[in-house]
């Protein structure tokens, strides 16, 4: 027998993302909040971030993984919000009906909104069709960095990371502290991926070399674990250059070759998806295309900041509360955001003409610049521009447009956002 009830919003993942909207949706009036999480305690990801660095923005404060979600979690109970964990979601349907399963068995949930913030996950070894030995000794960072700071155990004595995300070079920190050697870090492309601060104090300050334009070919194995890879430079095209190859011996490769939004239960509601954050299409309410389903954190865009994901998160829970304690309005005209000229992509992706307020927008940038104007068009009239130092892809661009900007945009009919000299 399937158990239902009702809900006001219903929030999907406990991570830090899903806490801040719950938060929020609480604040703005939706009293009525449940948080479901898969996992068996609050946090999310941040649980076995045990480094420093978090909270600057959101908190003031330099805190630990643990540390922030701690105070996530401190201000969701304050405020009386009811969470399950070890509660699964297997499916939200289009009507803002959740299908969930735990322990106590199947129920579904009756909400008036939805706010996902499901997070990510890494791209393992199969998404980048590595060739050699299938052995012991191949990890992702992340699943690195949980065997190391929650279960206690060493991944590996010798170490080759391929890819400077964010996680890759703090596990190349956090395995050196640990006494194992880190050989080098590989990078595909001609710079760093991760944070500027994070190549600096996880690299430089240990000496570990960077390899940029560099990958793994193959992986050789011995007595079912890894003995070594084989690198080799990169051209232009990222393709292996024929006779660079050299050998790397390790007894451990950690990948840290990207994330992933998790969408399943995006796709299944039938919500669209933006072809180049692999994440779901919003407006600037951050509400997908399905009435009162809303979209923020790492599901949405991968984040480099989790203090930008809660920012964002807040947005998504104050909507969602007012949808749900409102009710459904006319969304009206929306009108797509371009991005040319050195902007990858924005969140959001399109401009509601019926909606009011100021709208945050946060960019990637493409390509990297000294310095650069930051520029949104409406019908062709700078509307906003604002000059920036060191723009680079791997820092996210947060600016917010005044009620009156914001409003020159919804009565528009093209909007662009670029980088200028």
């Amino acid at each position: 027998m399937i158990n239902s009830e009702h809900r006001s919003v219903v929030v999907i993942g406990g991570g830090p993302a899903g806490l801040s909207a719950a938060i929020a949706a609480y604040d703005a009036g939706a009293k009525d909040v449940l948080i479901l999480e898969r996992d068996g305690r609050l946090g999310g990801i941040l649980n076995q971030c045990i480094h420093a660095g978090f909270g600057l923005t959101l908190f003031k404060s330099e805190l630990t993984g643990p540390e922030y979600a701690a105070r996530l979690i401190d201000m969701a109970a304050e405020r009386g919000i009811e969470y399950r964990l070890d509660t699964a979601v297997t499916r939200v349907d289009a009507d803002k009906t959740v299908t969930c399963v735990s322990r106590e068995g199947v129920f579904r949930i009756a909400a008036s909104a939805v706010v996902l913030t499901c997070g990510c996950r890494e791209r393992p070894r199969g998404a980048i069709g590595i060739a050699g030995a299938r052995c012991a000794g191949v990890y992702t960072a992340g699943t690195a960095q949980k065997l190391v700071n929650i279960m206690g155990y060493m991944a590996g004595k010798e170490c080759v990371i391929l890819g400077s995300g964010d996680i890759g070079l703090i596990m190349a920190r956090r395995m050196t502290l640990q006494g194992a050697k880190v050989r080098a870090v590989l990078e595909i492309m001609p710079r760093a991926s991760g944070l500027p601060r994070n190549v600096a104090q996880c690299l430089d300050d240990f000496n570990i070399p960077l390899m940029t334009s560099h990958t793994v070919v193959d992986i050789l194995s011995r007595n079912g674990r890894v003995s070594g890879v084989i690198a080799a430079k990169t051209d232009e095209s990222m393709r292996p250059i024929a006779g660079s190859e050299f050998l790397l011996p390790c007894d451990t490769l950690l990948l840290s070759v990207g994330l992933v939004p998790e969408t399943e239960l995006a796709r299944d509601a039938g919500i669209g998806l933006h072809a180049t954050t692999g994440g779901a299409k919003v407006d600037d309410s951050l509400m997908s295309d399905i009435d009162g389903i809303f979209c923020a954190g790492n599901m949405l865009h991968v984040h480099d900041l989790a203090d930008y994901a809660c920012l964002e998160s807040e947005v998504a829970g104050r909507n969602a509360a007012l949808y749900a304690l409102k009710g459904a309005a006319a969304r009206g005209r929306s009108v797509p955001v371009e991005c040319s000229h050195g902007i990858r992509y924005t969140v959001p992706m399109q401009v509601l003409s019926s909606a009011s307020g100021a709208i945050t927008f946060t960019a990637r940038p493409s390509e990297e610049r000294a310095s650069g104007r930051i520029c949104v068009e409406a019908d062709g009239e700078d509307i906003y521009s604002k000059r920036e130092l060191g723009i680079r892809p791997a820092c996210m661009l947060r600016f917010t447009l005044n009620t009156a900007q914001s409003d020159k945009l919804r009565s528009a009919c093209r909007i662009c956002v670029s980088v200028r000299e």
